[in-house]
């Protein structure tokens, strides 16, 4: 068996002095007064809901662009080869307006061969009608620069400045889009400048008519006699 001292403390006494001397246990921390430990359901739900129309906003409108997309390119995608076109339909222009009316009224093999190159302009022209593409004929219209191309201008006062008065080359447009511009003549327009200035009218005409004698430097000043200037008699006297 063995003896306890006599100076230690019980077991009771042990506890009791380190609560006299400020040395409470440590205790686990609890939840706060006036706090909620549960999350807040409502602004969560709130949070994905505006994610959630934001992803079907995003979808949408990628959407709406690929279809765009889609039918721009069904629309447009045989720009290339329309070019292509365009320049044997202008060679066939060309071949035919080489051959005049008498030159075919006088070789009935040239006329047949006119006549098939004027079948095969149509057809071609008809084909590339019923794929959206037409030709632009502006003459008598406006200039318009997302249209037509100048080349150069021409003096004719019967038509207002920046009138088309002549195509050089035919545009066309597919699908109401530009795929080729025209290239044509501008007027100028307004009225010719006069090549001498007009005089002022005279008021007296038969001063005016009268025949002016040769005189010296002294004669100005005579009465009855037009001064150098037309303005009427000079009294030298006053």
């Amino acid at each position: 068996m063995t003896d306890t001292p006599e100076n230690s403390p019980e077991p009771g006494q042990e506890d009791a002095a380190s609560a006299a001397n400020g040395e409470a246990e440590p205790q686990e921390p609890g939840p706060e007064a006036g706090t909620s430990a549960e999350p807040d359901y409502k602004a969560l739900a709130a949070e994905l809901n505006d994610r959630m129309l934001r992803a079907v906003a995003e979808l949408e409108n990628y959407r709406r662009r690929a279809e765009k997309e889609r039918q721009d390119t069904s629309k447009y995608a045989i720009s290339a080869f329309a070019r292509d076109c365009l320049t044997v339909l202008d060679n066939l222009r060309r071949g035919l307006d080489t051959v005049t009316p008498e030159d075919r009224s006088a070789d009935a093999a040239l006329d047949a061969l006119a006549q098939g190159m004027e079948l095969t302009e149509r057809e071609l022209i008809a084909t590339l009608e019923r794929h959206g593409i037409v030709k632009v004929d502006p003459v008598g219209q406006a200039f318009d620069y997302d249209r037509h191309q100048a080349m150069f201008e021409v003096d004719d006062p019967s038509q207002p400045a920046g009138t088309v008065v002549q195509v050089v080359q035919p545009g066309y447009l597919l699908n109401d889009r530009l795929l080729r511009p025209a290239m044509v003549a501008v007027a100028k327009g307004g009225p010719k400048p006069a090549d001498e200035p007009v005089a002022a009218p005279i008021a007296n005409e038969d001063l005016a008519a009268r025949p002016r004698p040769a005189r010296g430097a002294n004669d100005a000043g005579d009465k009855g006699e037009l001064p150098e200037n037309g303005e009427g008699p000079v009294d030298t006297k006053a």
